[in-house]
């Protein structure tokens, strides 16, 4: 609720860009975060420049090529991104924030009831394979195959 006590905890006016993590947020996903592998060269990355290298990309839905100069290069978050994607590390981010909100608003973990308004329920009529390109067309019969059928057999 926008307070005055709660005023200052979300004053993103001091950060780079509004899509920066705070340190009380950081911390939070810190330890979600899996550590480096073993072997090779020590890792040299700042994590939480990953972090928001990620948010901002998100957060603005810029090209990966417009990825402003002070955060990592982009082919470093795409990395990150596609490998934290891989091996679920972003579900289970989103998943202990989740319920971590869930809890400050003394709700349950999960939620007891859901709202299906009437335009979600006529796009579940209509979906299924039908609603799949390929599975309206035709099947087409290659040319070849249909060569074999013109040979003659001899007796």
């Amino acid at each position: 609720m926008w307070t005055t006590e709660n005023r200052p905890r979300y004053d993103r006016s001091r950060l780079r860009y509004p899509s920066d993590l705070t340190d009380a947020e950081w911390a939070l996903i810190a330890v979600l975060i899996p550590p480096a592998k073993r072997g090779g060269n020590a890792r040299t990355l700042n994590l939480r420049e990953v972090v928001n290298g990620l948010l901002y990309v998100l957060g603005t839905g810029c090209q990966w090529r417009a990825i402003p100069k002070d955060l990592p290069p982009r082919s470093t978050l795409h990395g990150y991104f596609m490998r934290w994607e891989w091996d679920g590390t972003l579900g289970r981010i989103h998943h202990a924030l989740y319920v971590l909100c869930r809890e400050q608003a003394g709700r349950e973990v999960s939620p007891t009831a859901a709202i299906i308004d009437s335009q979600s329920v006529k796009g579940a009529e209509k979906g299924g394979l039908r609603s799949i390109r390929t599975a309206t067309m035709a099947a087409r019969v290659s040319r070849a195959r249909s060569a074999t059928s013109l040979s003659t057999r001899s007796v």
